[in-house]
This record gives structure tokens, sequence and C-alpha cells, in this order.
């Protein structure tokens, strides 16, 4: 959602690199195109206005006159003014004392309430909280059982005594929800209100009287990132008839320009709590101000990469892999290789997870080429193997490759590539376990160096000469003979459209290729 505004972030920033001193006239011009940045990302003019005058204040102060770095240093006061305008620290939920946890959602209809509902709910059960879910929007066409199919999904609790569809008090429904949720021992409560195409008085008098019967701890105002400067209107008439503690973002994974939502909490002086950024139960995250902030400066989300990981790999397994790396790599089998990739692939889209490593900005385009259907396709060909196979893939010879292909309904070039993806793989992560950091790579900060001497170029080749040995060039010409006979299976790759490890999914344009260094990590 906020590609925009960073490429025009970056490019700003990137005339000010090289200059030894910023001049009045370089900082006016630089204020000059982060305000048309923000305008054109669609963040509110009070908003851009107070953020412009504070980078211009800080930025003509001594803290950049005095820089050893001046254009490193307008980036960083314009992170922490990012951050400020976002909510500056990260909001936590405040929970009950005594009795159940009560959280009120509000917002308009159609800015995803229900799905928040749920995803909500599978965080909460995440942290070890038993939520229950109520239905209280009892206006719209069979919200309830919408709500009931998403608690389902979600493995949480559901409450929803009245059909709905126009049947039913809502009030009623909310308080009795509580009383429900103490017999059944439910620590949270999420009580899903209705909403409306607009802002009514009927919509602010239900949801005032449901706030009034079940006095909950949060109520958030659950808003679409992508419905523009009406969200900073609808914000405030809810903070007025409402009162909404914090606020939570929903549809952050869209492509519409999301600066209004940035806007939110500074005209309502309500925190930003949540963002939904997918349609999984699990896109579902709180809200880091910093981590924000970093991403939209194109400078990563490694604390979130990080958190992902550590929730998704088991650490037996993590450090069983290690042991195999680091004792040269020589145990790391297919198998291994496969249950990495999976691994990874439950943490959700690959090319979401590579967009919060820093500076892959510049290689977006590639990234969003990116297909995750190819792990499944890895997993094919590598079920397609032998268990000798797996264990010792240079074992897998031209005809292994045709039976193998066949098997998992792949070209068989898409076989020579994986086992050649594997070796490449294989090398990486032993360089990593041994802290060599990333083969071709610069230094990524915790992760080791990636080299300052440059590889030496190999050798130009000189061509395949034939042996003065009469017996041994026929068997040289007869082995020819078999791999023109297989064609690529030998060997020669077909060659493939976009696929991220190597297996051609058949789509995307034809001269297009990763850079080295991504195919590596890959």
């Amino acid at each position: 959602m906020f590609d925009t505004l960073s490429d025009r972030l970056a490019a700003t920033f990137k005339n000010l690199r090289g200059k030894g001193r910023l001049s009045e006239a370089d900082i006016d011009a630089t204020a000059r195109e982060i305000r048309i940045a923000l305008l054109e990302a669609d963040v509110a003019l009070p908003v851009v206005r107070a953020f412009i005058k504070q980078v211009k204040e800080r930025a003509l102060g001594s803290e950049v006159s005095g820089a050893l770095n001046p254009a490193q240093q307008i980036v960083k006061i314009v992170n922490e003014e990012l951050i400020n305008i976002l909510g500056g620290e990260t909001r936590r939920l405040r929970y009950a004392k005594t009795g159940p946890t009560v959280i009120m959602l509000a917002g308009l209809q159609g800015a995803g309430k229900t799905t928040l509902a749920g995803k909500l709910g599978f965080w909460l059960k995440q942290q070890k909280h038993t939520p229950l879910l109520v239905a209280c929007d009892l206006q719209r066409p069979n919200a309830v059982t919408q709500l009931n199919v998403v608690a389902d999904r979600a493995g949480v609790a559901f409450f929803g005594p009245e059909p709905g569809n126009g049947v039913g008090d809502p009030v009623k429904v909310a308080r009795d929800a509580i009383e429900y949720a103490k017999q059944k021992q439910h620590d949270v409560v999420i009580v899903d209100t209705a909403g409306r195409l607009g802002i009514d008085a009927e919509l602010m008098r239900q949801a005032a009287d449901i706030r009034a019967a079940v006095d909950p701890d949060e109520v958030l105002f659950v808003v679409d990132a992508m419905i523009g400067q009406d969200a900073v209107t609808t914000a405030q008439a809810f903070l007025e008839g409402v009162d909404f503690t914090g606020v939570v973002l929903s549809k952050l994974d869209g492509d519409a320009r999301g600066g209004a939502a940035l806007s939110v909490a500074h005209v309502t002086g309500r925190q930003i709590m949540f963002a939904s950024n997918g349609e999984k139960v699990d896109e579902f995250d709180a809200f880091h101000p910093d981590r924000m902030a970093s991403r939209i400066l194109g400078m990563g989300d490694m604390l979130s990469l990080i958190e992902k990981a550590e929730q998704t790999f088991s650490q037996a397994e993590a450090e069983k892999m290690a042991a195999k790396l680091q004792g040269g790599g020589k145990d790391f089998t297919l198998d291994d290789f496969l249950s990495q990739l999976e691994q990874v692939q439950k943490m959700g889209s690959i090319s979401k997870l590579l967009g919060m490593l820093p500076g892959m900005g510049q290689i977006r385009e590639q990234i969003n080429n990116i297909d995750d259907k190819d792990v499944n396709r890895v997993g094919a060909i590598i079920k397609s193997m032998t268990p000798a196979e797996r264990t010792d893939p240079k074992l897998i010879n031209g005809s292994r490759r045709l039976r193998i292909a066949k098997g998992s309904g792949v070209g068989v070039g898409e076989v020579s590539n994986l086992v050649e993806r594997f070796f490449d793989a294989r090398k990486m992560m032993t360089a990593m376990a041994s802290g060599k950091g990333i083969p071709g790579m610069p230094g990524i900060p915790g992760m080791g160096g990636g080299g300052k001497k440059s590889a030496k170029k190999a050798p130009a080749a000189k061509g395949k000469r034939k042996s003065g040995n009469p017996l041994k060039r026929a068997q040289e010409e007869a082995a020819a003979a078999e791999r023109r006979a297989l064609g690529p299976a030998a060997g020669q790759q077909e060659p493939t459209q976009g696929g991220a490890f190597g297996i051609g999914a058949g789509k995307g344009p034809s001269d297009f290729e990763l850079p080295k260094e991504f195919k590596d990590l890959l």
C-alpha cells in the first residue's frame, strides 16, 4: 500500500547523497519533495503541515549542521517524525483486572469488522487467552452466520443466540454474552457490532447503548485503509459518537494510497493498535509505529521477520539442522531442504517475507513475480525421488531425472534445476552456519559479512577436447549421443519463466530473471 510513498522518499533521499553540507535551499527542496510525496499518498493536509514543520525545524538546527553525514541525519529525522505521526510507541491491549476483558469493535459497514473479529480472536488465542466472539450485528443479512464461520475457522468460541437478519436486540445479546463468558470461563469477549454504509444517528445510538451495557475495556475503531480522506472524517465522527480507545487498520495489503490511514492517529489522538494485511486468519498483528516507518523508508522490518520465525520454527528442529550444516553440510539432504521450505511457507507469503528484508524495495517487481506455488512443485519433485536419491542427489542421472519428471508432472529441466539449486542452497546455508554470511551478498547486521573481496573470475572455457584414445573417444561419443536423446535430462536446462526455485511456472515474461544474489538467497 505504501510502495509509491516509499519510492518517492527513496528518490528524494538519493539526491542528498554525496553532499558534505546541506544548504537551506537543499533542505527546502527536500521538504518540498517530501510534502508532495505525502500528499500524493493521500495523507491529510493538517498532518502533512505539522510533519514538514517539524522536519524543517530539526533539519535547519544544529543536529544536521554538525552531523558527519547530513543526508543520513535527514533520513533519521524523517524516520523519527514518521514514528510520531503513526502514534509513537506501540500501544498494547488493556486487560481487565477481574472478570472477562471486553473488546468492542465499531466502524462502517464493509470495513472488515467481522473478519477482523476472527483474526483478533485467533491472535488472542496464540497469546494463551480464551476469547469469545459475540454476534451483535443483527441487521446485516447473514452477519451472524458469517461470524460463526469466521470463529470456527479461527478455532475460537462463538456466542449468537439471535438469528439476526433484523431480528433480536443487540444490547441484550451483548449483556447476556458477559454472563455466558463468566460461566464458560472465557477471559476475553469480542463484540462485533453493526455497521452502516454511512454515518447515521441510529448507528451511533446503538453503538453507544452497547457500550453503556457492557462497559468495554477497549473500543476499537476498524478503518478500511483504502477509503482515502474519508477515513479521517469517519474517525472524528465515531470519536464524538462512541469515543473509541484505539484504531485497527484493515486491508493493508491493498494497492490504494493508504496515507489517510496514517493520518488517523495524529488527527484523533488515538493510536493504531493492530493491522490486518491479508485474507488469512493469521495475517494480522500488533501495529508497531517504528517498524512501519522503517518499512516505508525501505529499511525493512527484521524484528517482525524474526518474530514470525520464532513462532513458526521449532527450536529443537533448528538446532538439529544447524548441527548438520556446521558439520560441512554433507548430512543435509533433500528431505531436510523440503522441510525447511515448508517451514518458511508456514510463515506466510514468501514475497511478503522477502519484502521485510532491508533494501528489497529496489527489486520489488521481481519479488512480486515470485510464485508461492513453487514450493508445492518442489515438494512434488522431491517426493517423486527414492529415499536414496533424496539422501544423495548425486545419484540422479539422466534416466532417473526422466523418471522423477514423469512422476511429479514437470519437465526434466526443472528436476535438473532443483538439484542444482539444492547444492547452491546447501553451500550457502553451510557458509551462514559457519558465520561467513550469505555468499555474494553484502553483510547484513547479525548475519555475518558477505566478504569484501570480489570472487575471482573463472578461467575462460577452452571447449571440450576429444580424447586421443580411440576406445575412450568412442565411449564419449556414445555418452554424447545419449545426452542428445534425453534432451535436457543430462543437464541441458530448459528455459524457465519466473520460477523462484528454478521451477518453470509457465508464466511471466520470458526474459525475466532474478538477480544472482537473490537466487542464492532462495
